[in-house]
């Protein structure tokens, strides 16, 4: 599955993908994978970028417009 807002997210936080990478703990290409949707991002993974970024899963996952956190 593809998200469009994983990388719109990292670039509005001014960050890399290695540097969000690191944050994983895991690789750029993983996490470039993430971006490009050959690969599905495990729940660990989600939750951790949702918080990186102060917004929730749905949003991250297309499921509402809405970014803020609740």
């Amino acid at each position: 599955m593809y998200f469009p807002r994983l990388r719109d997210l990292r670039e509005d936080a001014d960050m890399t993908q290695a540097q969000v990478a690191k944050l994983l703990f895991t690789s750029q290409t993983v996490y470039s994978r993430y971006e490009r949707g050959a690969l599905t991002i495990p729940v660990e993974h989600l939750l951790i970028l949702a918080d990186i970024y102060g917004v929730s899963t749905d949003y991250i996952l297309g499921r509402t417009d809405i970014k803020k956190k609740k």
